[in-house]
């Protein structure tokens, strides 16, 4: 069945019986040079385009697709968004800070670490913030002694243009007035699949002590936004990992460490593509890069 294609005003749009499609400009059709367009935008699979690039602008963002080939996309839809700033806090040796840090230079993570906040002046993530010429802000004490207010925080942090605050083995309570200062913008990764062995106490090598001596099959890391209490704010993304019949908990620990740095990295890059959505309930979820119709 063939497709048809009109204007109106600014718009084109494409009918046929199964979907309807928006572009700004009108869309050229023949059936001499067939090439299949597949995007999250759902075209029906019997429409023929003779156009080498397919621009798109959407509200205000532009969106670039590049046909290469019959039936193949080169890349997914790619939409324009500004490089985000990002605050890391530590407490220790910030593996997942370091794991983080390289996502950014390497540019899967398109964001740049412009802060970091810890409460331990001399643990391995400030010493390596230091190194890489990323600024120290002690919390909540400062180096002379003198106490570091909360709202001081708050005021340090939004000096730095910082857009979303990402918590990596940070063991201190976020005051609530950056949470509240930073509305679904504040992450947080936990050693096990929270619901279950979170909230105060439950922390580091303790975490994966308690998995084992409850029997459970699975623990893994979870990631979830931060709210006014330990380890109860809304889930954003988890990965199982498998509690082996004669693991130990440092066995345990080094497995869900490497899905944590893997995770949080995928996670935090969405978060930086705009690519997490919220429900209506409250709940959040992640779109796919390949498809934004589609949510991991």
């Amino acid at each position: 069945m063939d497709a048809h294609s009109s204007v109106f005003g600014n718009y084109s749009t494409i009918n046929s019986p199964k979907t309807q499609c928006y572009a700004l400009k009108p869309v050229a059709f023949s059936s001499s040079k067939q090439v299949l367009l597949r995007t999250h935008l759902s075209f029906p699979s019997n429409i023929a385009i003779t156009e080498k690039r397919l621009r798109i602008r959407a509200s205000v963002e532009e969106v670039h697709s590049e046909i290469v080939g019959p039936n193949v996309l080169e890349d997914s839809v790619k939409v324009k968004v500004r490089r985000k700033n990002l605050a890391v806090f530590v407490s220790g040796g910030g593996s997942n800070f370091k794991s983080l840090h390289e996502a950014t230079v390497n540019g899967f993570i398109h964001g740049d670490i412009s802060v970091l906040v810890t409460n331990k002046p001399d643990c391995g993530g400030a010493e390596f913030a230091r190194d890489k010429g990323i600024p120290v802000i002690l919390f909540p004490k400062v180096k002379d002694g003198s106490v570091l207010s909360s709202k001081d925080l708050v005021n340090a942090i939004r000096s730095y243009k910082v857009d979303f605050i990402v918590l990596a083995g940070y063991l201190k309570l976020i005051p609530t007035e950056l949470i509240r200062a930073f509305p679904r913008s504040i992450l947080n990764i936990h050693p096990s699949l929270l619901p279950a062995f979170g909230g105060k106490g439950y922390y580091g090598m303790k975490v994966h002590k308690a998995v084992i001596a409850s029997g459970a099959r699975y623990s893994g890391p979870t990631i979830h936004f931060v709210d006014e209490e330990y380890d109860r704010g809304r889930i954003l993304a988890q990965r199982i990992v498998p509690v082996l019949p004669n693991d130990t908990a440092e066995e345990l620990a080094a497995r869900v460490l490497h899905e944590e740095h893997k995770l949080y990295k995928e996670v935090v890059a969405a978060l930086c593509e705009e690519r997490i959505i919220w429900r209506e309930d409250g709940v959040p979820l992640i779109q796919c890069k390949e498809n934004l119709s589609l949510y991991k």
